[in-house]
């Protein structure tokens, strides 16, 4: 569930890069996919309990899904890469607004997530 999960998450990442690539001049592929990644692992973990976070369906969406659609590392190096073109501007909007835009997905993610739980 893991490997599937994670293939799929890639390959979700990577289609929304290449639909995003005209942008160029910042990393809005990453941003967004790092966006949703974490309001999909919010919905998981207000959804699921903790026992349900490890069985299968937790495990292909949070660990596989998520994981290999969430780009904390690209995230890293196009950052670095905006701070060797000295585009510093830019690359504190992306510092901040990825961190902050990804809590709050999250945040917003385990609320809905805890909702659907209650109507279930």
């Amino acid at each position: 569930m893991v490997a599937l999960g994670g293939a799929l998450g890639s390959v979700g990442r990577f289609g929304l890069g290449q639909a995003l690539a005209r942008f160029d001049a910042f990393p809005y592929g990453t941003l967004l996919a790092n966006v949703l990644g974490s309001l999909v692992i919010g919905i998981c973990a207000g959804l699921f309990d903790a026992d349900q976070r490890s069985r299968p369906a937790g495990l292909f969406l949070m660990v596989g899904f998520c994981g290999g659609f969430t780009t904390f590392s690209t995230f890293s190096l196009q950052t670095l890469e905006l701070m060797h073109q000295q585009a510093w501007l830019k690359a504190g909007g992306n510092m901040v607004l990825s961190v902050a835009l990804c809590l709050l997905g999250t945040w917003l993610g385990f609320l809905l997530g805890q909702s659907l739980r209650k109507t279930a």
